[in-house]
């Protein structure tokens, strides 16, 4: 499998080449550039199948040499040092989004990735940008994760950590606070019933007036609510069909 590099910094691309040499000898890397323009020239150049992509770089972001592409249909892993644009990069249809510096373990899990993988040119974009309102990308200690809105139960405060809950039963713990989702999900019908608790609007059941006051939930389970929060929560709950 042919791939290139792209990163605007020299020892971010020297790290991954020597990543990419040592754990993925199916990979040919033949080529490298330090920007979006360099990277073009290059794939006017050369056939790919791979590109190694950063995102923040001096010219510009990984994502515009993927618009200037015509009709890519080379496959992506995007390899950068914040979690930030992950759901973007999943609307790009990336293989995988790898946070630096790289693991080689999730390095070759990535490259694994392709043998399953369906690919997208650019008309299949406009399909899964219809998705970044109802998606959210959480990052765990091994992942990247891209779930759907409507999924999340609840989220409940760990200290530095984030427990999310979901319809199916699952759970995640997520290496942010729950401050850093209040606004976020705040938006997207969640209401923050108590200091620890973010609650999804849709999945309430009832509320509970004693012992304190507490939300029974779909999935069954129950979440206090602060006196604080009494009269918001009495209200949505009268508002639910």
């Amino acid at each position: 499998m042919r791939a290139i590099i792209v990163d605007d910094m020299e020892l971010a691309r020297e790290s991954l080449r020597a990543d990419v040499q040592q754990y993925c000898p199916e990979i040919q890397l033949v080529g490298e550039a330090k920007g979006v323009v360099s990277a073009a020239k290059l794939l006017r150049e050369v056939a790919v199948d791979l590109i190694f992509l950063d995102i923040n770089m001096d010219d510009g972001e990984g994502f515009d040499l993927l618009d200037i592409l015509p009709d890519y249909k080379t496959k992506v892993i995007f390899v950068t040092a914040s979690d930030e644009h992950a759901l973007k990069a999943f609307q790009y249809a990336a293989i995988d989004y790898l946070l630096k510096p790289v693991d080689p373990e999730r390095l070759k899990q990535a490259i694994a990735k392709i043998k399953n993988s369906h690919f997208f040119s650019k008309d299949n974009q406009s399909v899964l940008k219809e998705g970044e309102r109802n998606n959210l990308v959480l990052s765990t200690s091994e992942e990247l994760r891209v779930v759907e809105i409507e999924n999340i139960v609840r989220c409940q405060s760990m200290g530095n950590y984030t427990q999310f809950f979901f319809t199916d039963g699952s759970k995640i713990l997520i290496t942010k606070t729950l401050k850093d989702y209040d606004s976020l999900l705040g938006e997207k019908g969640f209401v923050r019933v108590h200091q620890s608790h973010l609650v999804n609007q849709n999945q309430i059941k009832a509320y509970v007036k004693t012992e304190g006051g507490y939300l029974v939930l779909k999935d069954g389970s129950n979440v206090p609510v602060s006196v604080r929060k009494k009269p918001e929560v009495m209200k949505i709950v009268s508002q639910l069909k």
